[in-house]
């Protein structure tokens, strides 16, 4: 196990740090002395965590797709603290449902923020990381092990996320950046409560193997973060039991289809229901609605 790097004085970017894993992760970082720099599409969400913070931290609105924006945070983030050492890519969004009907413009969105999002994030530190010998931690998922039906956009941009920070730990190894990937469970943030609001897709998780399952507590997750922040781990696992996921992650996706073939059988004429929804939670309304107020 790496040995733990002291927080405090380090400077810490978190993106979607507007709510949820974000912002308690922002919390938790800057009560062990680490200034923070928080980005995300909610201003006075934004002002409200910063302000309310220990120590050092600013805010800044931006969208992770736009890479314009991304730079210009970058630099300004920079100039204000003089470093960066660590950078966290937590930013999402998601929608569920079957495929066929779905909201092209949300499934787009989807891939558009969690996988774009992140590699925009992360090519627009890399500088600054570099200099200081700095950590990208990348937010993945479990759907980047286990993909499950009804949920493909997120499914397919958390592998996405995950197979882009295998390959940058490789490429920037030599610069002296660390990266890493956060592997979550279901856990209780406004997305997953926005998720379960559908009946069907309440009912579909709960069909699920234990310990999939169920939905877990914020704060043991994000304490589970933090210690890989100290450590600069290349793999973190918000929930202890999905480290024992790896060694057999290649039988997943077979099982769950398997598994799904009947119970979606049984489900088919409600399915409808769920078609051409948009993206579910808080912090989806408010990335449609920021995109909405710039178009």
């Amino acid at each position: 196990m790496s040995p733990r790097a002291p927080l405090a004085g380090q400077v810490v970017v978190v993106t979607g740090a507007a709510r949820g894993v974000g912002e308690l992760l922002a919390r938790r970082l800057a009560a062990r002395g680490a200034r923070l720099a928080l980005v995300g599409l909610e201003p006075e969400e934004l002002r409200r965590v910063a302000e309310s913070l220990p120590g050092d931290a600013g805010h800044w609105y931006a969208d992770v797709t736009d890479a314009e924006a991304m730079g210009r945070v970058a630099a300004e983030v920079k100039e204000r603290f003089g470093r960066v050492d660590v950078v966290v890519a937590n930013a999402g969004v998601a929608t569920g449902g079957p495929l066929e009907g779905s909201d092209p413009a949300a499934w787009r969105r989807v891939i558009e923020v969690n996988l774009v999002g992140s590699a925009v994030t992360g090519r627009a530190f890399l500088d600054a990381l570099a200099a200081g010998r700095g950590y990208l931690l990348q937010i993945a998922s479990l759907a980047a092990i286990a993909p499950a039906p009804m949920m493909t956009a997120y499914c397919a941009s958390k592998a996405g996320v995950e197979a882009y920070a295998h390959s940058l730990r490789a490429e920037v190894g030599h610069r002296g950046i660390r990266v890493g990937v956060a592997y979550l469970s279901w856990t209780d943030t406004d997305m997953v409560r926005g998720a379960d609001q559908d009946e069907l897709m309440r009912e579909l998780r709960g069909r699920l193997p234990w310990p999939a399952n169920r939905t877990y507590p914020l704060g043991p997750a994000v304490d589970r973060l933090v210690a890989g922040i100290e450590r600069r781990s290349a793999h973190v696992y918000g929930q202890g039991w999905l480290r024992g996921m790896q060694p057999v992650r290649g039988l997943l996706p077979g099982a769950l289809a398997l598994g799904a073939r009947r119970r979606l059988r049984e489900l088919a004429p409600r399915l409808a229901a769920v078609r051409g929804r948009g993206l579910v939670g808080a912090g989806g309304a408010a990335d449609e609605a920021a995109r909405t107020e710039r178009h």
